[in-house]
């Protein structure tokens, strides 16, 4: 990441750390409380939903392995609430678990970490996803929606319509959309992706992979023969607006 762990800290965050390992939670939670951010504590899958039901995180650390319900079905759960759907989560996962990270990507996790992990790499990530889901009084998103067919896109507001129909998208999946609406028919590799989306100089670019893979399933007529988000073998993805629709245009 392109990150210092002291600059532009974002503002305090409520934050849930879900992990049934106590001293991971307590190392976890410390680390984000000293970032300033206030932290509560979940042991299982359960008190977990209870928590974020009851009064909505502005984001989860959530491990996967957890007893009862485990961590992709407390995922699963939150995507389809109304309090929750929307809410940024890191996962936390074992090293050698990448089918897991995988399935978790695509639920809609925004961003992992593997164990063992650094509890400043943490942070970094967290802050990383806060300031994304806070993105809405960045620089970038000044002006109009922007419009592709039946595609419309509203940075300021942080919503995203097919139609009529609001696409519930994850904090990563709106920047990717954002990020190809404003830059249609240029290719760009899954590197070139994680750095200008993600933030990331490095990473895992499966990924980007993945977030591809959910949005096209979100916008595309036909999500196994993409025509808005095309792969341009050997090379990367490239947005192509519908034939005769305004491209990238703001209302």
């Amino acid at each position: 990441m392109n990150e210092s762990p002291d600059a532009g800290l974002p503002s305090p965050a409520r934050i849930l750390v879900v992990d049934d390992d106590p001293t991971v939670a307590e190392v976890v939670a410390g680390y984000l409380t000293r970032a300033g951010h206030q932290v509560e504590r979940a042991a299982d899958g359960r008190q977990a939903l209870a928590l974020a039901g009851a009064h909505r995180p502005d984001l989860l650390v959530l491990d996967l392995m957890l007893p009862g319900i485990d961590g992709l079905e407390v995922l699963r759960r939150l995507r389809g609430a109304d309090r929750g759907s929307d809410v940024p989560v890191v996962m936390l996962t074992a090293k050698g678990d990448e089918a897991d990270r995988i399935l978790g990507l695509e639920v809609g996790a925004d961003d992992y970490v593997t164990k063992p992990f650094s509890p400043r790499e943490l942070v970094l990530r967290v802050q990383s996803v806060l300031r994304r889901s806070r993105a809405a009084a960045a620089p970038e998103t000044a002006g109009g929606p922007l419009v592709s067919g039946d595609i419309t896109l509203d940075a300021r507001a942080r919503r995203a319509h097919r139609g009529t129909d609001e696409l519930a998208l994850t904090i990563r999946e709106f920047d990717l959309l954002a990020f190809l609406l404003r830059r249609p028919g240029t290719v760009f590799s899954r590197q070139e992706l994680m750095q200008q989306v993600w933030g990331w100089d490095f990473g895992d670019l499966s990924t980007v992979t993945v977030h591809v893979r959910r949005l096209r399933e979100k916008i595309e007529d036909d999500p196994a023969a993409p025509a808005l988000i095309t792969t341009v073998w050997g090379v990367g993805y490239r947005y192509d607006p519908a034939a005769g629709a305004p491209a990238g245009g703001a209302r």
